[in-house]
Parts: structure tokens; C-alpha cells; sequence
């Protein structure tokens, strides 16, 4: 899985690739011209169960549906980890969650996460370097304003949006970032609900592709929806939901206050609210696809949705209701399937077939070696990913990853790997009395009811082994002395 070679060159491969135009005998001008667009949108705690091409039935979202039929879903996607900050540090980085340095949620005053090492190398960096025009908007998380990994210092020309991900609760913020510049909303002082910031960010994403058409674009809409503080305004669309469900409903499967812990503002009838901001986030995501048609672009863009992590029992929501976490067991801050595997649907017109499927084994440190190869682009150093660039055209042969590691660092200390149908899952690191190592089948058991961990001792021994391997250590987030011996 992982590759030791310290600096390394991707060259594009996709001589087949209708959307990357690189077709042998072309001049570097014209490859220069027809390198791809590449759109990645990441919801935030949307669970792999809350969208209609993985099985939901209540939640209207047509568009991510006509963005499946048009292109191709992926079963077995996982998240970075089960939480928002290493989840995405993994993805910018390249590497799993053993090996990059943000693995868990920090906060830094007075507003912002610890920021990632001084000259990391990030997924946007690289990019850029290719030529790409590159912007975030939405939420980093990984750095506060002005740190060394403010996301201007580490490859975006471009951010609009949060800086800290736990301001980014509110939807009614008094000010946003427009790269370092602090943009103040007056109209939402006071707790008053003048301009919604989602809508804000998703317009400035739409100028930054206008913007950009003309020439290769790196994307990353980063999207705050539908993480709690559950609230939007109340439109037609939340009015729909507010009597689809019933009363009853909210009362039994929504109890909790939203605004119990003070971390969250109210919003009556949580439920719907919560399927309103998926379907509005579903309408973000219509608005990407009918821009590219509008800039004729849609066969020379990549489009990648995505969410990064399970979904979320905060704030009034109740994963249970919606069948969040799908077939499987688990959510945010697990290692279980419902925390970490998430829904991924790619799309490139004329390049991958319509309405396919893909039960490629792959996580977010493949998106790095990825998106070099399709855009020429250099990866350095020692990354964790393998590029799935055959899986999404069908040429060459798939590599596959004999191991997927994640690690985290909250509720006693966990650890996860997959090997093939394998997945052993580690709790509790941090308290040696109390550890204990779980195997399943995901075969035969994708809801990881039955523990197998005694029955095959031999496996579990392989796994502790590479969970030791895979585990390199932290000054910010270190396991206790329980870590794997064997």
C-alpha cells in the first residue's frame, strides 16, 4: 500500500481519456488546453444512506441521481477517517491517517484548527503547480487565518468560506474569509438570519468556474450541508418535508433540543430540516452540472461527490429515521462502516459509462496519484494512495490496495484496517484494561454483528502487526501504551 519512493512523477497515461484530450501525436499546447477540469465536492456528515443512487426513499435528490446515471458509483469509497478535520488532511495530503500530521479535531484560538506542518504538500499545491487554477470554498479546517496551512499558503489561488470548522456550525455567521480577508455580515448580527452561508458559498463557487472555464480548473466545494446547526431557511422545500413527516415522527425520532449543548441555534421540526438541507444541497449540486453544460465544458470536466465521513446524531438529527449509514453499521466517530464508508459518484461525459458501478477498494489518499495522472501533475514524496484511473475508464489494469489503515483519536482511542474481505476494527487503544480487537467478514457480515477475532487468531495477529506498521508517531496525536506489540 504504501510507496516508499521519495519523489516521483505521474506522467497522464490516458491516451483513451476523451475528457483529459490527451490523445498521442497532440502538441504540449494542445494537452496544456485539454488537461481536464476537475469539481470535487465534499458534503459534510452526509451518510453513504441519506441520497437516492445509495438507496434512499424519503430524501429527494434527483440530481446526485442523474449524476449516477451519467456516470459511475462507487461501493466501497472510504473517508479519510470518521471525523472532519483528519478525514480531509488525508485527502489534501495523500496519506492515511497513521501517517499525516492533523489526525483528529483541534481547535486553535481564537478561531481555526491547528494547522498542518509548514510546506506540506497538498493535493492543491500540486495542482496548481500543473497550471491549474485552483479554489476552496466552503470549510477547511486545517489551519487558522494567516497559519502555515491557511489554505492561500497551500495551494488555493482561491477560498471563500470558513476557516474554522467549528464556526462553520452556524449558518448564520456575523463573517466569513474571502482568502485573508475577514468579510463581515452585518445582516447577520444579533442572531439575525439576513444571508444564509451556504448560498453565499455556492454562488461564489459557480463565479470561480465561470471564471476559470477557459482554462484547466482544480474546484474543491467543500460544502457545508447538512452538518449541524440543523437550519436553513424555510422554503417551499423545507415546508415540503414539514408535512411529509409526520409530527409523530419528529416528536419519537428527534427528541433531543437542538440547541441543547448551545452549540447549535434552533430549528423547529429537525427532521425536516435535515432532509431539506440534503435535497437544497442536491440543488448545489444541479447548478454544477447545468454551469458545465452552459460552459460546454461538462466533457472536459471531472465531477467527483463525495462526504467526509459517516453521518452525524447532533443537533436533532437522527440517522435511524433516514437509514443514514445504509446497510451497515455505524456513524460519525466510528470505525465501523456507517463512520467511514461514504458515498462516491464520479462523472466525465464520454469518458466513463453511464450508469456503471465500481466495487474498487479505495479511500481519500487515492485522490492525490489520481489526479496526477490525469493531469500530468508530480506527486512528492511518500504517499498512502494508488491512482484509480483504470477503474474510472476501463484501460490498464486496477492496482489494488493489500491493506486500508485509518486511525482516531477520540472515545478511548481507535484503530481500523481492511485486508480484502477482511476488516479487524481495535477500541479502546488507550486504555490497556480495556482494548479489545473485533474481526468481521464483510463478506458475509457488511452490519459487523459477528465478531470472528477468536476464531481466526492468525489474521488478527496480521492485522495487529500492520496496525503497528502503519501507525507512525505523533507529537500532536499519540495512542497510549497499548499500541500493537505483535
Amino acid at each position: 500500500m504504501i510507496n516508499k519512493t521519495t519523489t516521483w512523477h505521474l506522467t497522464c497515461t490516458l491516451a483513451g481519456l476523451t475528457c483529459a484530450g490527451q490523445a498521442l501525436g497532440q502538441s504540449a499546447e494542445s494537452r496544456q488546453q485539454r488537461r481536464p477540469n476537475i469539481i470535487f465536492i465534499l458534503a459534510d456528515d452526509l451518510g453513504i444512506g441519506d441520497i437516492s443512487p445509495y438507496g434512499q426513499r424519503l430524501i429527494r435528490t434527483p440530481h446526485l441521481q442523474q449524476l449516477a446515471d451519467e456516470g459511475m458509483t462507487f461501493t466501497q469509497c472510504y473517508a479519510g477517517t470518521a471525523v472532519s478535520a483528519p478525514s480531509r488532511a488525508s485527502l489534501m495530503t495523500g496519506k492515511h491517517t497513521g501517517h499525516t500530521y492533523i489526525r483528529g479535531n483541534k481547535g486553535a484560538d481564537p478561531e481555526g484548527q491547528v494547522p498542518m506542518e509548514a510546506g506540506t504538500y497538498t493535493l492543491a499545491g500540486m495542482l496548481r503547480n500543473t497550471g491549474y487554477a485552483t479554489g476552496c470554498f466552503g470549510k477547511w479546517g486545517l489551519g487558522y487565518p494567516g497559519s502555515v496551512s491557511d489554505p492561500t499558503k497551500v495551494g488555493f489561488d482561491r477560498f471563500y468560506g470558513y476557516n474554522c470548522q467549528t464556526l462553520a456550525h452556524d449558518y448564520y455567521p456575523d463573517h466569513l474569509w474571502d482568502n485573508d480577508r475577514r468579510v463581515e455580515l452585518p445582516m447577520n448580527r444579533d442572531q439575525q438570519e439576513g444571508v444564509y452561508s451556504a448560498d453565499m458559498i455556492h454562488r461564489k463557487a459557480l463565479d470561480f468556474i465561470r471564471q476559470n472555464s477557459k482554462r484547466p480548473f482544480f474546484a474543491y466545494l467543500s460544502y457545508t450541508l447538512p452538518h449541524a446547526e440543523l437550519r436553513l431557511p424555510e422554503d417551499s422545500t423545507f415546508g415540503y418535508y414539514a408535512r411529509l413527516i409526520p409530527d409523530r415522527d419528529e416528536k419519537a425520532f428527534a427528541p433531543q433540543n437542538p440547541n441543547a449543548r448551545g452549540a447549535y441555534g434552533p430549528q423547529r421540526r429537525p427532521l425536516a430540516a435535515f432532509a431539506a438541507m440534503v435535497t437544497r444541497l442536491d440543488r448545489y449540486v444541479g447548478d454544477v452540472m447545468q454551469l458545465l453544460r452552459e460552459l460546454e465544458i461538462d466533457r472536459n470536466t471531472i465531477l467527483i461527490f463525495t462526504s467526509d465521513n459517516g453521518p452525524h446524531r447532533e443537533g436533532g438529527a437522527n440517522p435511524d429515521y433516514f437509514g443514514s449509514y445504509a446497510q451497515f453499521r455505524g456513524i460519525k466517530r466510528d470505525l465501523y462502516e456507517g463512520g467511514i464508508r461514504v458515498p462516491m459518484i464520479v462523472r466525465c461525459p464520454g469518458t466513463i459509462v453511464p450508469g456503471s458501478k465500481s466495487e474498487h477498494i479505495m479511500a481519500f489518499w487515492d485522490m492525490m496519484p489520481t489526479f496526477a495522472e490525469l493531469s500530468g501533475g508530480r506527486v512528492m514524496g511518500r504517499v498512502d494512495g494508488i491512482s484509480f484511473v483504470p477503474s474510472l475508464t476501463g484501460k490498464g489494469s486496477q492496482r489494488e490496495h493489500d491493506c486500508l489503515y485509518w486511525e482516531f483519536h477520540e472515545q478511548g482511542g481507535k484503530q481500523a484496517v481492511r485486508m480484502g474481505r477482511w476488516k479487524g476494527v481495535r477500541l479502546m487503544v488507550d486504555e490497556p484494561t480495556k482494548t479489545r480487537f473485533e474481526l468481521y467478514d464483510l463478506e458475509t457480515d457488511q452490519h459487523e454483528d459477528h465478531n470472528l477475532a477468536g476464531q481466526h487468531p492468525d489474521i488478527v495477529k496480521k492485522m495487529l502487526r500492520r496496525m503497528k506498521k502503519e501507525h507512525e508517531k505523533s507529537e500532536l496525536f499519540e495512542f497510549g501504551s497499548s499500541a500493537p506489540t505483535r
